[in-house]
């Protein structure tokens, strides 16, 4: 990355308070939440030619055929997972590695799982470049979770899934917390918090689209 692509001018920082702003409006209230999306650059994680949609309240293509989540959406998933600092968070789907930063800046110790293997590479080059080495990214199946690193205080999936996948509440511990969109063509933002090992309670939170995960590996095409 070309040092013209990192820099966080004056311009950007105030794009980026009216974007949080704009979220704050639209009911995200977490300060630790709002004060990471101020934090966070966006337009890192964009090519040059898009740099002007890095500040819109819009998920856009970054290749591989995923996006980089509305930042709203990044937002509510997050205050779903009522972060406490210093907590191990499982992220299924780093993608561009928005989220596991807003995620890292709210105090998380911050595991991620990407299953696209040129996401994969291009990201940690990306978070490395950014300071963010202290998130631990893993290419790998999403499904089958980490459970060399579990148990998880809170797991958060962003991707669509078809089911609640068994293996993340396992590696959940009790008191945890898992954040899901579950569907296909539109998906129910779900929770599930785990009271302990064989009881649990299940909250839906509205309709959101998000691109669909995959079980294996990919081959990184």
């Amino acid at each position: 990355m070309k040092p013209s692509k990192r820099q966080d001018t004056y311009r950007h920082q105030g794009l980026r308070n009216q974007l949080v702003r704009s979220i704050q409006q639209k009911g995200i209230s977490d300060p630790a939440v709002l004060a990471a999306l101020e934090k966070v650059p966006r337009h890192f994680f964009f090519d040059s030619s898009f740099l002007e949609y890095a500040y819109e309240d819009q998920p856009f293509p970054i290749g591989a055929g995923q996006t980089i989540s509305q930042p709203y959406t990044v937002a509510f998933q997050t205050t779903l997972l009522k972060l406490v600092k210093g907590e191990k968070v499982l992220e299924i789907g780093t993608g561009s590695g928005y989220q596991a930063c807003i995620l890292a800046e709210a105090g998380a110790k911050v595991f991620s799982i990407e299953r696209q293997k040129s996401l994969y590479d291009k990201t940690r080059i990306l978070l490395a470049e950014m300071g963010y080495q202290r998130i631990k990214l893993f290419y790998g199946d999403g499904f089958k979770g980490l459970p060399t690193f579990a148990p998880f205080d809170k797991v958060l999936v962003t991707a669509a899934a078809p089911y609640i996948p068994e293996l993340l509440i396992k590696q959940l511990r009790p008191g945890g917390i898992l954040v899901v969109p579950v569907g296909d063509e539109v998906q129910i933002m779900t929770t599930i918090h785990k009271i302990s090992d064989t009881e649990f309670r299940k909250e839906e939170h509205g309709h959101f689209r998000f691109v669909p995960m995959l079980e294996d590996k990919a081959k990184g095409h």
